[in-house]
């Protein structure tokens, strides 16, 4: 069973970080976990700073922790009793991971925005770097996810992406997790990208439809073997083999379900080496419509 006991959600103040703090109080609610809310400030010594041209040097004093640990409770407002606002400094995505590492966290939640705006998506720097390296599972809150959620979220329409790669073999098994306490519905989707959806030249040496249609029924089989020993009683489970490109299939299914929550790996067949930016994950990630869960099949590489 998943256990969520222990979450860690990275802020900045800007809209797109409270709406993931929202998320993971959330999240914190309904799995009774001890959230840690943290900020990272560049640094809390004084630092000299040049002025302008025949200006002397000037010593700035940056706010303490204390300050800035004053100034975390009054934007943040009531935290759950559990909830512990931390300020640390240093690089972000260092001190991100480093805290996840020493607290043995289950889970970080973060937004895919910073506050440099909608068009500054933070993939590319700290939230890659965090997908990237994770020593847990990831959720990366969109934009485009309702800032308000419920009381004791329930992820109870979850599309779990399936690649039989490791990652996404972990991936499942988090999905069925979460469903089976939300007693709810998983969609299982494969998406077959080798050959196009358009039918080839009538010269073709085999008869491409047929194939096709091979390759979805052995697909389906595949899926349906995953989840052979699942109780109905305990989670639904669907299955979907389409054709065309996987990220553009998963965002498509995600909004005509809709979906509460995305779940898949984060490595694909290339494995961490051609990992997933520029790829299918970053796709989905910058396109989603709901909250996305990345898992790894295999602890990072350092």
């Amino acid at each position: 069973m998943v256990e969520f006991a222990h979450i860690i959600c990275p802020v900045d103040f800007s809209e797109s970080s409270q709406r993931a703090l929202a998320y993971a109080m959330a999240v914190a609610r309904w799995y009774e976990a001890e959230p840690t809310i943290l900020h990272v400030v560049p640094t809390f010594e004084p630092m000299q700073v040049r002025g302008d041209l025949g200006q002397p040097i000037q010593l700035v004093t940056p706010p303490t922790r204390e300050e800035v640990l004053e100034e975390m409770r009054r934007a943040l407002g009531t935290l759950p009793p559990r909830a512990t606002p931390v300020a640390d400094a240093g690089d972000p995505q260092t001190v991100i991971l480093d805290r996840a590492l020493t607290e043995k966290a289950d889970l970080i939640v973060m937004g895919t925005h910073g506050r440099r705006g909608f068009k500054r998506l933070l993939l590319g720097s700290v939230t890659e770097a965090v997908l990237r390296e994770s020593p847990c599972p990831v959720i990366t809150v969109p934009p485009h996810a309702s800032a308000r959620v419920s009381e004791a979220v329930k992820f109870s329409r979850i599309l779990c992406a399936i690649d039989f790669s490791p990652s996404s073999l972990q991936a499942l098994g988090f999905a069925l997790d979460l469903a089976r306490q939300a007693r709810g519905r998983v969609t299982l989707l494969h998406a077959i990208e080798w050959l196009p959806e358009h039918e080839p030249r009538t010269s073709a040496h085999f008869n491409v439809p047929e194939y096709r249609n091979y390759m979805s029924r052995d697909a389906r089989e595949q899926l349906r073997a995953l989840v052979a020993q699942e109780s109905p009683s305990l989670v639904d489970v669907d299955d979907v083999v389409v054709f065309g490109r996987a990220y553009r299939e998963i965002l498509r299914n995600a909004e005509e379900k809709p979906a509460d929550l995305i779940v898949m790996g984060a490595e694909g067949h290339g494995g961490i080496g051609h990992a997933i930016f520029g790829s299918t994950t970053q796709q989905v990630v910058r396109g989603a419509p709901c909250p996305v869960l990345t898992v790894r099949g295999t602890p990072p590489q350092p």
